[in-house]
């Protein structure tokens, strides 16, 4: 079976690869440098387990930037463009799942197309009214950056939601007979549940991060120890030890706009909750900036820009906010980023030998420990108290 992928960011490309074990799968970006490297087997994304498949080669992939190359002789396309959040409208910016789609129904209108990438509730059936002879079906991801092809390979769940409820039912199969997993839940809902299934998730998920955020805050403002705490309430087995490190906030690419795109969402019905998270983030952000500032530091050293380890993603992340916080109130911020090669970032500049970078500041800040930060002497800040995502 053939398969087109449009899109080579994490989502696309750990679809593409899952499924390029047992198919032709033939993606499609208008990004050359990325087609070039998926050609020649190397990952333009940081991801150990895409990585590890690249090196052993036994894949059926290849990608170009002709929609029409990978479309031809297709039995499903899969769409896994970006849609960042637009603050001006308050909506997921749609316009390249659109385009997409456009492109699709003038190839080839009679391929099954999945869209993987996140939209607003409501917007399946949307384009269903606009393009009434396309098969659409609608499949939410659940993948972490850096770990990608992992999550798809050994999926929590596999959710697909189409009109045409065949399609929907044999695209999670498909999707099943390559996980790792033998008996992976699969749920065959509407498209519009299963939108919501998505930003309700996302939005669940960082009001975990703000509630142990807030833990952390009243810990530190009292003088009491964090992971005391934490790890008392976490021993509850219908709390659990996972999703509990404090940070300096929820950031990425996914839980700052799946959040805001829900609240939207929520115009003219009754809710507290889920403005209360996005708050909690703000002030989150404030607080950890607060705290350096009374140091009185001269010169505040950033140590990495991503959000984890494994990733060499830095959209949104929080510690961007914190900088920019300490910026407005006087402070020199340096920069230390392995995997960026510019010298400077946003009129930061970047320093890549930990040496000169740990003689320039006055105080690191870091979201997350590592081992370089262990060994140093340094005054350093984190909230980081497990050392782990």
């Amino acid at each position: 079976m053939k398969i087109a992928v449009f899109g080579l960011g994490y989502v696309g490309l750990a679809n593409a690869v899952l499924l390029a074990k047992d198919h032709e799968v033939c993606a499609v970006d208008i990004d050359e440098r990325k087609v070039e490297l998926v050609n020649r087997l190397e990952s333009p994304i940081a991801d150990v387990e895409i990585e590890e498949a690249f090196k052993e080669g036994d894949l059926e992939l290849s990608a170009v930037t002709n929609a029409k190359e990978a479309l031809e002789g297709a039995r499903f396309a899969i769409i896994a463009t970006p849609t960042d959040y637009d603050v001006d409208t308050d909506f997921f910016n749609t316009s390249s799942v659109e385009d997409v789609l456009n492109q699709i129904e003038f190839l080839a209108p009679t391929v099954t197309t999945v869209i993987k990438s996140t939209i607003p509730i409501g917007f399946t059936e949307r384009m269903e009214s606009v393009h009434p002879s396309m098969k659409l079906v609608f499949s939410p991801e659940f993948l972490r950056e850096g770990r990608a092809l992992y999550d798809n390979q050994h999926p929590s769940r596999i959710i697909c939601a189409s009109s045409h409820g065949d399609e929907a039912a044999e695209f999670a199969q498909l999707l099943a007979a390559s996980s790792l997993e033998p008996d992976v839940p699969i749920l065959i809902i509407n498209t519009t549940e299963a939108e919501a299934v998505k930003l309700f998730s996302n939005t669940y998920l960082a009001m975990r991060v703000a509630f142990f955020n807030e833990l952390d805050t009243y810990a530190v403002t009292h003088e009491l120890n964090t992971k005391h705490i934490i790890d008392g309430v976490s021993l509850d087995p219908r709390i659990g030890s996972h999703y509990n490190n404090p940070s300096f906030g929820y950031g990425g690419y996914c839980l700052p706009k799946d959040t805001r795109q829900l609240l939207a969402n929520y115009k003219g019905i009754p809710q507290t909750l889920f403005s209360a998270i996005v708050e909690s983030n703000l002030l989150r952000k404030q607080f950890i900036a607060e705290q350096i500032l009374k140091k009185r530091p001269s010169t505040v050293g950033i140590y990495r820009l991503t959000m984890k380890s494994g990733s060499d993603n830095f959209r949104s992340s929080a510690i961007q906010d914190v900088m920019n916080i300490l910026r407005r109130n006087g402070v020199e911020v340096v920069i230390f980023e392995p995997t960026l090669h510019d010298e400077v970032f946003d009129e930061m500049p970047v320093i890549n030998d930990f040496g000169v970078f740990e003689e320039k500041a006055d105080v690191i800040l870091a979201n997350r420990l590592d081992d370089t930060l262990k060994v140093s002497g340094a005054s350093i800040v984190t909230a980081d108290i497990y050392a782990r995502d």
